[in-house]
């Protein structure tokens, strides 16, 4: 196993390095893809092809707005052809970071999405897979298989919770993986902690800004089973993978990671599918809870935040490999920001320390804790969107951007703070945001926003040339522009004169 995990594919890294020699090496956020073709020409086919007859896409406020519509094939195929050059630039930064962080390579990705992940998965999501990949295809885009599509819809899970289990197992003197690190800040609350006691609910993407630039996608997805679904995404990703939607049944989902997470069942169903598949088929928490648990794998483990706009309940679901709990209310709120709060996730699946306030998680917890009080029935859409973009760090009582604030920034000096340490001045923190309320749900829309939520934009250029130890990016680091916040819903077209023909 490990002289098979660790042999360079040649061939792999010579294709990415072609594709990435040929791309600029600093681009703008919204970076400029040269379509394949004749643009006239696509437009053309996209018009006569009955697949893609109710699909299409627009932009607006940094975002890509793209309709799909149809049986699962359909709607992997429209998601291919539509977003092909944003997949393709989306693959060489996910493949790029996932080989450098686990120290294996892409080889090593393809047999794990072949062999443990394809077979798990259930047939109709299969079958959107393949239906990316002949998207693709349609569109000139041929150097993706199917073995790259699902590795990369497992991005989240494979290098940050299978590798880091893989190396327990093999016994690997010094682990070239680590743990499961920090992603997003979140908040759900209802009753009496809100402005007309309706829902609310506000989320905050904590990732790599080597993704963050390019997890800028709105899915209105219409399948031909289950529920009508308004998520942000990722490009090639079938589910939100952040985790922030609305079905039309009214169910509001966001979560966020628990911190040094540990497990992983090789025989387990990924995340991935089964959080897509929660969200297209869950009319209430109860059924959220039963879908995620049918062969949790333990990859990408989450405190989900969800809420029922049909009841006015909102539900904290702690989801570990061995050990789970729900939490449920009426009235009150629930908050999110990589913490644990089952002692038995806590003692047997994390290695987190719950008592250590300069950490991220704990210190942004706190901070959660004290805007919940101070704000307590007056909550709405516009004190979460400030809330997001929040800068108070509890451990320092003062005010400015670092890895310990909601709106986090990674690449800020955060004295004390134990993931900072490891990896100071990381380019990863908040990369865009989303609100929604009870009255948006009903109607299926949300706003979101691009970029840091405090509106600060991130500029890959100076910071490489500041922290140059970060070099390993330059290929794929981009600007992070911070875009204004904008509203999105369900079946919507842009004006004729946003519209886009490809």
């Amino acid at each position: 196993m490990d002289g098979y995990r660790d042999r360079l594919s040649l061939v792999m890294l010579m294709v990415l390095g072609i594709a990435l020699i040929a791309a600029p090496v600093f681009l703008n956020a919204k970076v400029a893809i040269m379509n394949t073709g004749d643009s006239a020409a696509l437009e053309q086919r996209h018009a006569d092809d009955p697949v893609l007859a109710k699909a299409y896409r627009f932009e607006r406020g940094g975002w890509i707005y793209v309709h799909l519509e149809g049986a699962p094939h359909d709607l992997g195929y429209q998601h291919g052809y539509l977003l092909a050059p944003e997949i393709s630039d989306a693959f060489a930064a996910v493949s790029s970071e996932m080989t450098y962080t686990s120290k294996r390579n892409w080889d090593f990705f393809r047999r794990a999405a072949h062999t443990m992940m394809w077979p798990k998965i259930d047939v109709d999501y299969q079958s959107e897979l393949a239906g990316i990949v002949d998207g693709l295809r349609a569109r000139g885009y041929t150097k993706l298989d199917q073995d790259d599509i699902v590795a990369m819809n497992g991005f989240m899970e494979l290098a940050d919770y299978y590798v880091p289990w893989l190396d327990k197992q093999t016994a690997t003197a010094a682990p070239t993986s680590k743990p499961a690190e920090e992603h997003c800040s979140a908040f759900v609350a209802t009753g009496s902690y809100t402005k007309n006691h309706q829902i609310v609910m506000a989320h905050n993407n904590w990732t790599s800004y080597n993704y963050g630039a390019r997890w800028n996608i709105i899915f209105d997805i219409v399948p031909q089973r289950g529920y009508s679904m308004l998520m942000d995404g990722f490009p090639g990703v079938i589910a939100s993978d952040d985790d922030f939607g609305v079905n039309s049944d009214g169910l509001m989902i966001t979560e966020t990671t628990i911190t040094d997470f540990h497990g992983w069942d090789p025989n387990g169903k990924p995340e991935f599918v089964r959080a897509r598949k929660a969200m297209q088929y869950a009319g209430s928490i109860d059924e959220y809870v039963k879908i995620m648990l049918d062969g949790n794998n333990g990859g990408y483990a989450n405190d989900w935040l969800l809420a029922d706009r049909k009841t006015g309940e909102i539900a904290r679901f702690e989801l570990g490999l061995l050990h789970n709990r729900v939490w449920r209310t009426k009235d009150g709120y629930y908050v999110g920001s990589n913490f644990a709060s089952d002692p038995a996730v806590l003692k047997d699946e994390t290695t987190f320390d719950p008592n250590n306030m300069a950490a991220s998680a704990n210190a942004r917890h706190a901070r959660w804790d004290e805007l919940m009080a101070a704000n307590q029935g007056k909550i709405d859409t516009t004190l979460a969107e400030a809330f997001l973009a929040d800068h108070y760090d509890t451990y320092t009582k003062k005010t400015g951007p670092n890895r310990r604030t909601l709106c986090g920034h990674g690449d800020m000096a955060t004295e004390g703070d134990p993931m900072f340490a490891k990896e100071p001045y990381n380019p990863a923190g908040s990369v865009e945001g989303k609100v929604i309320d009870t009255n948006m749900a009903e109607s299926m829309t949300f706003v979101a926003h691009t970029g840091h939520p405090c509106g600060t934009s991130f500029k890959a250029r100076e910071f490489l040339q500041a922290h140059p130890e970060y070099n390993w990016q330059a290929n794929t680091l981009i600007d992070m522009d911070a875009g204004p916040w904008t509203q999105f819903r369900a079946h919507e077209h842009a004006p004729s004169s946003e519209a886009e023909g490809n």
